[in-house]
């Protein structure tokens, strides 16, 4: 029986606005007649992806966290010697640590990458060992007073990667213990240095105590001494006293500061102007004795004081240094020893999995998209507007005949039966092989599966 449609608006409309493309029907239709451009992409990109979600190496991670621990002496009674700031020493120790010689020992101990070795440099080994090695802080400066503090508590993990997990924590491990090292041999040898540094200070303000204690003993046995005394030159008198400035601040600045060199121009001026004592041959030896001696006293005088100075600093550098040796002051604590690592950090397998279905997806989808439009065929009464007048198009009702209603009607028995089977034998592994339904639920509520 033939209808004819109702209008021709009717039908326009029913097509332009392609409200086919909500309709599942167009879908199905599309896979069956597309199928071959749907699945060889789609299961090639499927396959390519389980082989490389299989395929890509494991790594582990194992890793440990170090605190740095302050002083537990207050500071107001011992101040320590090495005043750096912790996050400097851990930028030292880490470029320290991962140093070429000390990644390829590293390297040996352990006997890293097999596989690599008899292909790689050494240069390539460190710039792998180097990719693999963590330190990276991961918490900010605690700070529990109202003050602040110039080395705050800071936190730093030390970690590796590796594809073995034992070999990551026997590396991880080491790691840390060349780090503590490091660290306590800095802190202690820097110290050391100061208490050096000040030791040899001292003896050389000594050395020149004795030098001026000897002249002045000198200057004081000279017959000329009260008689110089009764006349006092007041050049002299200036002479002496820059003269005495000068031994002061060469004892805090160098040769090329600007007020050094200063004093020093205004000495040799002073020195052309000021009249020069005349001597015997019998004391051509012995210094002017009233200019010397007011000279001599006022050098007395500053180095007696940079002496004491220089005593006190050297006296809180040995407390210091004890302090360092004895583990007192700041120091590096492992709170989190780098254990074997049970689970990898990659790769992520099912992301992976996922990335790689939903790309076959897509590409199997677009390709058989782009081969219905570009197939010319008719199967639409939009299509079949552009080759025929629409007053012409006629609806034609489909028939089904016994058979096919046979056919659907087996299918139909058929698919119940299937998808029944499946679910009886879903439920039966279920019931073999997962646990009770109330472990379930109580691993759930506890966060197991997560």
């Amino acid at each position: 029986m033939l209808q004819k449609l109702q209008s021709e608006q009717e039908l326009q409309e029913a097509d332009a606005d392609f409200g086919y493309l909500l309709q599942p029907a167009y879908y199905l239709g599309l896979l069956r007649r597309r199928w071959p451009y749907f699945f060889i992409p789609f299961l090639s990109v499927l396959l390519i992806g389980g082989a490389v979600t299989y395929l890509w190496p494991t790594t582990y991670l194992s890793e440990g966290k170090i605190l740095v621990q302050s002083q537990q002496i207050p500071t107001e009674l011992v101040r320590p010697t090495v005043t750096s700031a912790a996050q400097e020493r851990i930028q030292v120790i880490e470029q320290r640590t991962t140093t070429r010689d000390n990644l390829l020992a590293i390297v040996d101990k352990f006997k890293l990458f097999p596989e690599r070795r008899a292909l790689m440099s050494p240069t390539q080994l460190v710039e792998l060992m180097k990719k693999s090695t963590k330190i990276e802080a991961v918490a900010q400066s605690l700070s529990f007073s109202r003050g602040t503090t110039q080395n705050p508590t800071v936190i730093f993990t030390v970690g590796f990667e590796y594809s073995d997990p034992q070999n990551a924590a026997r590396v991880a491990n080491e790691l840390v213990t060349r780090i503590l090292d490091l660290d306590l041999r800095d802190r202690t040898s820097r110290a050391s240095d100061t208490t050096k540094f000040l030791t040899r200070e001292v003896q050389r303000l000594q050395a020149e105590s004795s030098v001026i204690d000897a002249k002045l003993a000198r200057a004081r046995l000279s017959p000329e001494r009260s008689s110089s005394r009764t006349r006092p030159d007041p050049a002299a008198a200036q002479l002496a006293q820059l003269r005495a400035e000068l031994a002061q601040k060469s004892a805090l600045y160098s040769d090329r500061n600007f007020q050094i060199q200063a004093l020093k121009r205004q000495i040799e001026a002073l020195e052309k102007v000021a009249p020069q004592p005349t001597t015997s041959p019998t004391t051509a030896a012995e210094p002017a004795p009233s200019a010397d001696l007011d000279t001599l006293e006022t050098q007395q005088k500053s180095i007696q004081t940079n002496l004491e100075a220089a005593t006190q600093k050297l006296a809180a550098a040995r407390l210091g240094e004890t302090l360092e040796r004895d583990q007192q002051s700041e120091k590096l604590e492992v709170i989190d020893q780098p254990t074997q690592p049970q689970e990898p950090v990659s790769p992520n397998r099912p992301k992976i999995a996922g990335i790689a279905a939903v790309l076959a997806l897509m590409l199997g989808g677009g390709i058989a998209v782009v081969a219905e439009l570009l197939d010319r065929a008719i199967r639409r009464s939009s299509d079949l507007y552009g080759v025929v007048d629409s007053e012409l198009v006629m609806s034609v009702p489909y028939i089904y005949t016994q058979s096919e209603l046979r056919h659907r009607k087996k299918k139909f028995l058929l698919v119940l039966t299937m998808v029944s089977i499946l679910l009886a034998g879903g439920a039966a592994a279920a019931y073999w092989f997962l646990p009770p339904l109330d472990l379930i639920i109580a691993k759930a509520r506890v966060g197991l599966f997560r």
